[in-house]
């Protein structure tokens, strides 16, 4: 299993995914991504879904605003994973789609503004768990979480990373880490932002 660390920041998180990025909030670029599409393909990187892809769809609504961050970062401080949910689970900021399904709510959304340029979208929400799952009781049970990080507006490909099945802990007392529950996270590519004022970019 694979962990990447998220930074509990007021403003912000920080996602350390080989590089550590600064957790300024995305001011400069200010919702230029609220009310747009993003849209791409998922492809498998190991296990059962190696080299499959499938579509990409994040509905962009709004922003999560810094104080709902902190009310998330400080409900993973008091009550772990199960009180993060919680939270998690009342925010609405927009919705995620893989594949041709109608998707699921993207309860996060929260942007960086990256130092090299261009956005950072940390998407957080709650996975649906099946029947199986809570019947069995398999360990896949506590992976309640699903995450995606997309890099935008950058120079050269927008891509990012996409964890189905997610375990979120808090270390150090203010460094998320987020464990996938499979071998390797898959990646997204192309992804182009589409709709608003801006148009296809």
């Amino acid at each position: 299993m694979k962990r990447r660390g998220l930074s509990g920041l007021l403003c912000a998180l920080c996602c350390v995914a080989g590089l550590t990025f600064s957790a300024t909030p995305a001011k400069a670029q200010g919702s230029r991504y609220v009310g747009r599409d993003i849209v791409g393909t998922v492809v498998g990187v190991g296990g059962r879904l190696g080299g499959r892809t499938r579509q990409f769809r994040l509905i962009v609504e709004r922003y999560t605003s810094p104080q709902d961050v902190q009310r998330l970062t400080s409900a993973l401080q008091t009550g772990g994973q199960d009180e993060l949910l919680s939270v998690l689970s009342k925010l609405n900021a927009g919705r995620i789609q893989i594949g041709t399904g109608v998707g699921i709510t993207a309860n996060a959304i929260i942007p960086t503004e990256l130092p090299e340029g261009g956005t950072k979208l940390v998407v957080l929400f709650q996975r649906n768990i099946n029947f199986y799952e809570l019947r069995h009781g398999t360990r896949s049970e506590d992976y309640k979480f699903g995450y995606a990080e997309l890099h935008l507006g950058r120079k050269g490909d927008n891509e990012g990373t996409f964890i189905a099945a997610a375990k979120i802990k808090l270390e150090d007392g203010n460094s998320w880490v987020v464990e996938d529950f499979g071998e390797f996270p898959a990646r997204l590519l192309g992804l182009q932002a589409r709709g608003g004022k801006g148009g296809a970019r």
